[in-house]
């Protein structure tokens, strides 16, 4: 589904045109992958009981598509009851369930965001950008390094290492 603007003419009626980039255009594997994700999100709102306009979505929305999401997902979240809670490599299989891994969450959200505002959403109003999918992206992020023993330490800057002028090379 696309933001849709009217456009003036001088008839009594007002025609629609698409904000949607034309099919013709050369586009990055990025590119094609925002379009799919958006096509998705927007099929996954139309099927929406009632059926919501990218416009009138927010938040709680976004949080409902990602867990939806999370039925198609293939890293495997160990319960914390889970005998293999925490172990990195578990010695054999178990009935916990298969998730959407976080960075893949992450990435769709960061081309949401941005198709959201390609197609006319207004960044003030981008229900990608809420605190509670920040908050919740975290939240996952966390308990699925838990779930695995790989803890996500963030990375801190380096000092800025400073660069030696090459000294010039003296024949003898």
């Amino acid at each position: 589904m696309e933001f849709l603007t009217p456009q003036p003419n001088h008839s009594s009626t007002n025609t629609v045109t698409s904000t949607a980039t034309p099919p013709s255009a050369p586009t990055s594997r990025y590119e094609n992958q925002k379009r799919r994700d958006w096509n998705t999100f927007c099929q996954y709102l139309r099927n929406h009981r009632p059926p919501l306009s990218p416009s009138l979505c927010g938040g709680p929305h976004v949080l409902e598509f990602l867990r939806y999401l999370d039925q198609f997902g293939k890293t495997k979240v160990h319960h914390q009851t889970c005998p293999y809670f925490g172990m990195p490599n578990p010695p054999s299989p178990c009935p916990c369930p298969l998730r959407q891994a976080w960075g893949s969450l992450d990435a769709l959200i960061g081309r949401l965001r941005a198709a959201y505002e390609e197609h006319g959403g207004k960044p003030e109003t981008n229900p990608f950008g809420a605190r509670t999918i920040r908050v919740f992206l975290r939240e996952v992020r966390d308990f699925q390094a838990k779930s695995r023993g790989i803890s996500y330490e963030k990375k801190r800057k380096r000092p800025k290492q400073k660069v030696l002028p090459l000294q010039p090379h003296v024949s003898s």
